[in-house]
């Protein structure tokens, strides 16, 4: 919607008083009067000019209710138009989102439609909309996560030779690097609970990419907090003698483990066990390559005292804190978005 605004309209064949009385329950029209409302006739002698400017329209026909959606989509405004009869069918096929009623409704509506409640509720529709955020939200953030581990693993490997570690990673270990934060975390992502204030949120631009709205600067953030914290804690292990490869085989990976629980918008939320039991079984996992005959042998890696460890578990902490930092950072760059009281859609 322009303006990234709702304008909630009301279109209906009823009497204008009819209109009149839903309208104002709805907080659509500032008094119950019907004079407030434009009829069909008023439509047909050309007696308004602009009909985006009307908020109640009466007794209109389906090439009326037709000629609204477009003027309102001439603007550049997304439209959403709910109906359930014949002479909806037009305005339903040319909305940009045509919502039928499955039960009282027509078929020409419900074949004219993009989406059919089965319930006849509009309720539903804002139930609809919350889920399809929050999957777009997990989709976003599995993205930024995904894409900054992977964006860290290419740098660790393309900045170790400068920095004297000839051969950063083996292949192996950049498999089972991968399989730790992209397997079970990764599906765990998806399972994400919707965010607070998801539904009092304006609408993103229709023609946003998906890594618009600042995702991709907090991807190279958080790709160069991960590649910096993890050469680092291998350069002091070579420093003091620690087999480095491995401490930077086990600080990259628990880094991007501390960057998915930092992402959560809800941190302590317990709707979703799954993804603190998905860290916590690769942080295991990233353990047993370390102390596991069988994975040292695999994977080519050296067990690690504590205090060997230690610059790796504070990688964790540090992706956890670049991706705490990177959200607080985006809600302080994002001015507050304005947009009217939520109403019923057009019908």
């Amino acid at each position: 919607m322009q303006g990234r605004r709702y304008h909630p309209r009301l279109i209906t064949g009823d009497h204008p008083a009819t209109a009149s009385a839903i309208a104002g329950r709805v907080g659509l029209l500032t008094g119950a009067d019907p004079r407030e409302v434009v009829t069909g006739r008023a439509l047909a002698a050309g007696q308004v000019p602009d009909l985006t400017d009307v908020r109640v329209f009466a007794r209109t026909d389906p090439k009326q209710k037709l000629d609204i959606v477009q003027a309102w989509r001439a603007r550049g405004h997304v439209t959403a138009m709910t109906g359930d009869g014949v002479n909806d069918g037009p305005a339903l096929r040319q909305a940009d989102i045509g919502v039928a009623m499955g039960r009282r409704g027509t078929e020409v509506a419900r074949q004219a439609a993009d989406l059919v409640l089965t319930d006849d509720e509009l309720s539903t529709v804002v139930s609809a909309v919350e889920e399809g955020r929050r999957v777009y939200d997990n989709i976003r953030r599995f993205l930024l996560y995904g894409l900054a581990g992977g964006a860290a693993e290419i740098l660790v490997m393309l900045l170790g030779p400068l920095l004297g570690l000839p051969l950063p990673l083996r292949a192996g270990q950049i498999l089972w690097i991968n399989l730790l934060t992209h397997g079970l975390t990764g599906v765990a992502m998806g399972a994400e609970p919707v965010a607070k204030g998801t539904m009092r949120r304006a609408p993103r631009p229709p023609d946003q990419h998906v890594l618009g709205d600042g995702l991709w600067q907090r991807l190279l953030f958080l790709a160069l907090v991960v590649t910096a914290g993890s050469l680092t804690a291998a350069l002091v292990a070579r420093a003091t003698g620690t087999p480095w490869q491995s401490v930077l085989f086990l600080s990259l990976l628990l880094a991007q483990l501390g960057v998915v629980l930092g992402l959560r918008d809800r941190l302590l939320t317990r709707e979703n066990l799954f993804l603190p039991v998905a860290v916590a079984a690769s942080a295991g996992l990233a353990a047993a390559a370390l102390y596991l005959p069988a994975l040292r042998t695999l994977l080519g890696t050296v067990p690690l005292g504590w205090r060997e460890a230690a610059p790796a578990l504070a990688g964790a902490g540090l992706g956890f804190l670049a991706a705490r930092l990177s959200g607080r950072l985006r809600e302080l760059s994002t001015p507050r978005r304005k947009h009217a009281d939520p109403a019923p859609a057009p019908h």
